[in-house]
């Protein structure tokens, strides 16, 4: 399987899992909690197989940066939290980062 692949299903696993801690409601729900539990745990599986075959640099700049803009992104719509122009930069310069970590790795 493509491990680039990998990393993005691994990567969706954990914006998947962050997105049910609201709803978890301090783990009190049963269900979502369930649900972040196993998300959270497939992702680390994931990440794990991928970081054998990729630098965990590459691998970890990945899925920590694209998972922060991720989030971020749909807290806004889901969860309606605001997002000024200073955490719309950053976010941004988070993606040019992992960008250029993946365009010149070695």
């Amino acid at each position: 399987m493509n491990t680039y692949f990998l990393l993005f299903f691994a990567i969706i696993l954990e914006v998947f899992g962050t997105m049910l801690l609201p709803a978890s409601q301090n783990f009190t729900k049963i269900a979502p909690t369930s649900a972040l539990i196993i998300a959270y745990g497939l992702s680390f599986y994931f990440l794990a197989a991928v970081s054998q075959k990729l630098p965990l640099s590459i691998v970890y700049a990945s899925w920590s940066g694209v998972g922060i803009f991720s989030i971020a992104i749909l807290s806004y719509l889901f969860y309606k939290q605001s997002l000024n122009w200073q955490t719309i930069l950053g976010l941004f310069l988070i993606i040019v980062g992992v960008t250029v970590v993946n365009i010149y790795k070695n």
